[in-house]
């Protein structure tokens, strides 16, 4: 004897409770056609079964089926009818011994739990076509509790990839308000925040809850979440679903579990607007020779004659009346081509079956042992081995839980060509299979809520694209976010990035922030407009420079250049050429020796250019200082003595660039301190002090040679040029001396522009200062280039 317990009606009116007479039976209104189908196929199994000359060939199955009316309260008496007797007999003492060896039932995980809980201690076996909750899986508090189906764990993990697929952060969710409805939704929140979905609002709500239902529908009409995860028992989804068609919320994308993907009842005229895109997990459909012909015609033919015979009174009374709304389903038969539980059920039946074939060593040629007497603990141990076919191809076992293998069809509410609404499958979930493919879609076959064919958009914020990163808003889940740009020098080059990652030293962030690129290289080029102009007045120097030697040498033999020491004067334009053409090394990109050469270079030019200008002025102050009584200093400064002091002086300014170079030489250098943006390719001095000390070896003889023109100023005119050694030392101080601030002050490739400029002004300061007079008299005033003119004016004064 196998026991069934459907939730055939789905309403119940309890009787009042007075406490002073018997109460009266429960009231159940509402027939579940799903349920019905799934008592009409639990009887077709066992028909089928004992017409089998394979499984139990002389051992006849029978059946008990109780409708606990969608109740937990009936549920409760159902099973001890099934553990004991007719429960309205009088007179009749419990046997001890279960009235049936297994029972097939209950459809809700909440009358299952109630079931195995009852059931577990004797030890009665009971195998749920569909109740899917987690909390079943403890074989400590279900021992005894079997399932076709999978739980829930695989279900509600392959909700929360199927939301991720398809890119809804952000989603609101809706469970019933039980065992099955709270666990599920339990499991699927965890695995939301695993896969980094956010949940906007999580409601629950009872069937007897009204009140609750109408808060649910306020909540998600106020949401902005666009998808709605419905974990919801098809009951607690039908009284949704009425509340909200009548307030006309429409649009919603819902996502649906096994329950009520598939339930023919939450089809009715105005349920498609709301469901209508619908996506979901099923069973997969029944595929079961025969099992439709049973449940259209062969059912209402032999087992639902509208009479039955009393077995203590022997007389037939008919059950037409009462059972009137089932004989109305006579001729219905639109919900049999989508039958998906019904396997479930046909599988749990012959489970039992050869459990039961097992225990009674049955064999096609002998029979069964009619002598073994079955219990329920031995069906129960039994059933933990079964493993076998059934005739559609499914292989049916239990694991270590007693559930089955998950797979699941995931289907797609559309409208069919002829208007009617359809359970398309579009895509697949089988948790034994590999990973990478348990899960399979059809994104092409989909249609949307109201018939988009563009995939919805549910998202607290919008991606960040690369560039930017999100910053989480205060107070709200990680989903919604700000997208703030990249600072400079950082980049994020994937949607969404959480952060920015700094580029490497010599890279920069480009305009979109989204690539590192390589930094600009500054430093003066030749082709650059300020390197031209430098390069123009360098040359430019270098000419007048060679004009000057080139008129000096022309009138070599003339009073003037004589009275002005003419080796002097054409040592100095010498080096004032290479002051010049120093300046040039300081343009074009560093390199070693580059650097090497244009601070030893500019060191030392100026050495020798300042020296000539210092042996000029001594010897024009030591001439006159010549001419006093007893005076023999000529005789020390002769052409010899200005040579070597020209050398000695050059040559220490040698000694401390050797020097220099041999301790910690200049070399080029990427400065990225400066620019964030970009690198300043320049020379670093190496050594600060070898800096300095050619600089101040520079400045000290410039000074010395100021102090001693400004002594010399008041000499005669017409003989000597201190006074414009003395204005020409000045200017070059000058320059030197806002060179400093400046050279400091400067970024980058303007720091070369100074020390070029400072070059140059020197430069054009002593060649215009010492020879521009001296140039004007030999071309302009030839006149005046005679001895008798230099020598009258010291007559005459």
């Amino acid at each position: 004897m196998i026991g069934g317990a459907f939730s055939i009606h789905s309403k119940i009116t309890q009787p009042p409770l007075s406490f002073t007479e018997k109460p009266t039976r429960l009231t159940c209104s509402s027939v579940n056609l799903r349920e019905f189908r799934f008592a009409q196929t639990m009887i077709f199994a066992i028909e089928e079964i004992n017409k089998s000359e394979f499984l139990l060939p002389n051992v006849s199955i029978g059946y008990r089926i109780y409708d606990n009316c969608g109740s937990t309260l009936s549920s409760m008496r159902a099973v001890m009818a099934l553990m004991n007797s007719n429960e309205w007999t009088e007179g009749k003492s419990c046997s001890g011994q279960s009235a049936v060896h297994a029972i097939i039932g209950e459809s809700e995980s909440s009358s299952t739990i109630v079931l195995s809980r009852t059931t577990g201690p004797f030890k009665i076996p009971v195998i749920s076509h569909s109740a899917t909750c987690e909390c079943l899986s403890s074989r400590k508090e279900y021992p005894s509790f079997f399932r076709t189906i999978a739980s829930d764990l695989y279900q509600s993990r392959a909700l929360a990839q199927l939301v991720k697929h398809f890119g809804w952060t952000w989603v609101g969710t809706v469970n019933s308000d039980s065992d099955y409805g709270n666990n599920g939704m339990a499991i699927f929140l965890a695995a939301a925040q695993e896969e980094g979905v956010c949940v906007e609002y999580t409601e629950k709500f009872h069937r007897a809850e009204p009140e609750k239902i109408m808060k649910v529908v306020e909540v998600i009409r106020k949401s902005t979440a666009q998808v709605i995860v419905g974990f919801l028992a098809h009951v607690e989804m039908n009284n949704l679903l009425q509340q909200l068609s009548l307030h006309n919320i429409t649009g919603r994308q819902f996502i649906g579990v096994e329950a009520w993907i598939t339930a023919d009842s939450l089809v009715t005229p105005t349920s498609f607007s709301v469901l209508g895109g619908s996506l979901g997990f099923a069973v997969q459909k029944a595929n079961i020779s025969g099992l439709a012909d049973f449940l259209i015609k062969d059912f209402w033919e032999t087992e639902f004659r509208c009479k039955e015979t009393n077995r203590y009174s022997m007389t037939e009374t008919s059950n037409c009346k009462e059972n009137q709304d089932l004989i109305e389903l006579k001729d219905y038969n639109d919900d049999v081509e989508e039958l998906r539980y019904t396997s479930n059920i046909y599988k749990a039946i012959y489970a039992v079956a050869h459990s039961l074939h097992s225990i009674l060593k049955c064999s096609k040629s002998q029979g069964c042992d009619k002598t073994v007497n079955i219990t329920h603990w031995q069906v129960l141990e039994s059933l933990k081995q079964v493993n076998f076919t059934i005739k559609n191809g499914d292989q049916v076992w239990f694991d270590s839980t007693g559930a089955a293998v998950a797979r699941y069809e995931v289907v797609n509410w559309q409208h069919g060509s002829d208007g009617s609404v359809q359970f398309k499958p579009v895509g697949y979930y089988d948790a034994s299979l590999p990973t990478g493919q348990k899960f399979v879609l059809k994104t092409e076959a989909i249609m949307w809520p109201n018939g988009q064919t563009e995939l919805p958009v549910s998202v607290c914020s919008e991606s960040c694209r690369p560039g930017t990163y999100k910053v989480l808003q205060k107070g709200k889940p990680v989903c919604c976010y700000d997208c703030t740009p990249c600072a400079e020098g950082e980049i994020s080059n994937r949607t969404d990035s959480n952060d920015c990652k700094k580029c490497p030293d010599e890279y920069w962030s480009n305009q979109n922030r989204d690539a590192c690129v390589l930094k600009n290289v500054e430093f003066l080029y030749f082709t650059e407009a300020m390197g031209i102009i430098f390069v123009f007045f360098t040359l430019f120097g270098v000419l007048l420079t060679l004009i000057v030697a080139t008129i000096f040498f022309i009138n070599k033999d003339t009073p003037l250049v004589k009275a002005n020491n003419s080796e002097l004067s054409f040592l100095l334009l010498f080096s004032l050429t290479l002051c010049f053409l120093c300046s040039l090394t300081f343009i074009g990109q560093p390199s070693e020796w580059s650097c090497m050469l244009r601070h030893t270079a500019f060191g030392i030019t100026f050495v020798l250019c300042i020296s000539c200008v210092l042996g000029k002025t001594i010897v024009v102050l030591m001439a006159f200082n010549a001419t006093l009584p007893d005076s023999n200093v000529m005789k020390w400064l002769g052409p010899t003595q200005q040579r070597l002091s020209v050398v000695a002086f050059t040559l220490v300014q040698v000694l401390i660039c050797i020097l220099w170079l041999r301790i910690s030489p200049p070399y080029p250098f990427k400065n990225m301190k400066h620019y964030k943006e970009k690198i300043i390719l320049e020379c670093n001095v190496g050594s600060d002090v070898g800096f300095w000390a050619v600089l101040g070896y520079i400045g000290l003889l410039a000074v010395l040679c100021f102090v001693l023109a400004f002594l010399a100023r008041k000499l005669p005119d017409n003989f000597n040029e201190a006074k414009f050694i003395t204005f020409s030392m000045l200017m070059f101080c000058a320059v030197w001396i806002t060179f400093i601030p400046a050279y400091f002050s400067s970024p980058g490739k303007f720091t070369v522009a100074v020390e070029i400029f400072a070059m140059l002004a020197s430069s054009y300061g002593l060649l215009i200062c010492i020879f521009a007079p001296k140039c004007f008299i030999i071309v302009h005033k030839p006149e005046l280039n005679t001895k008798k003119y230099l020598m009258g004016k010291t007559q005459s004064d």
